[in-house]
């Protein structure tokens, strides 16, 4: 099964939390480098962070890009709305989504996908950048067994 958000989303959130360890002014260059981005990609995925005022730019030498908060005053759950446009877990409900399903009114899995959506947005939107840089000893691909 493929994730619920794509590359886009994956990468505003580690292109963040990047910023958000780094004081100052960090190029893109170096933030492609560390979190093994194409900077081409990262530019149009910072373009998105920037166009909603979650960065702000300076051109030339010691230039780059910065937050324009503290990352406790991100959600991750903005972010990823700012880089994906949604957090709906189907087209169906996305509510940027022009098309109407025409399976709407009788769907029978509408109500799980509906939870299914708040939970994510709700944790999601209870999460800080902030959580994001702070060390995190629970990788679940290392963890042992108890």
């Amino acid at each position: 099964m493929a994730g619920m958000f794509s590359t886009k989303g994956m990468y505003a959130l580690r292109a963040m939390a990047d910023l958000a360890a780094h004081d100052g002014w960090v190029s893109l260059g170096d933030v492609a480098r560390r979190q093994h981005i194409s900077r081409k990609y990262l530019e149009q995925v910072i373009s998105l962070m920037h166009k909603a005022g979650y960065v702000e730019s300076q051109r030339g030498k010691g230039g780059g890009y910065k937050l324009t908060r503290k990352p406790e005053d991100y959600t991750l759950g903005e972010l990823l709305r700012a880089a994906e446009g949604s957090l709906a877990p189907v087209s169906c409900l996305d509510c940027t989504n022009e098309e109407i399903c025409p399976q709407v009114g009788t769907c029978p899995t509408v109500g799980v996908w509906r939870d299914l959506g708040r939970v994510t947005a709700g944790y999601l939107d209870s999460r800080t950048l902030a959580d994001l840089i702070r060390p995190d000893d629970s990788d679940p691909c290392t963890a042992k067994p108890m």
